[in-house]
């Protein structure tokens, strides 16, 4: 199924009162900070995803640690993709919202932070649950319900 039609078969948003657990997707792809930036290549490109999040594994229970973006991978394209990790290449923020924010919060602090991708927490907790993008934003402004 094309992408265009399988956004056509989800139920609309409404930006000014839909939250962020009704527009993001759901899952996080994610690698340890020593991860090659050429394995994380191949993560985004196999899932087609723009941003690979990076968790810190010396714990017992994983945490968000920072969040390598395509502009970071491009970025460091120069350099040995082989060497170079995802934990010396997340230059992007790592900035999360709960998923029972609003929409309109999660775009905000995208402008703020100028990054196109919000990890989403279990509200209450720290714990990754989702991405929130740009194009999930834009997908609820373009909503005419």
């Amino acid at each position: 199924m094309a992408y265009a039609e399988h956004l056509r078969q989800e139920p609309p948003l409404v930006y000014e009162t839909d939250t962020v657990g009704d527009a993001m997707s759901r899952g996080v792809i994610s690698c340890p900070p020593d991860t090659p930036l050429r394995v994380v290549a191949r993560m985004m490109a196999t899932h087609g995803v723009h941003a690979i999040f990076v968790f810190d594994a010396d714990d017992e229970a994983p945490r968000l640690w920072a969040v390598v973006s395509d502009l970071d991978l491009v970025a460091a394209t120069q350099l040995d993709l082989d060497t170079l990790t995802a934990g010396e290449s997340a230059v992007t923020p790592l900035v999360s919202v709960a998923a029972d924010r609003s929409i309109a919060e999660a775009g905000g602090l995208m402008a703020q932070y100028g990054i196109a991708h919000l990890a989403v927490t279990e509200p209450g907790s720290r714990r990754p649950i989702g991405v929130i993008s740009t194009l999930d934003i834009a997908r609820a402004v373009a909503s005419d319900r």
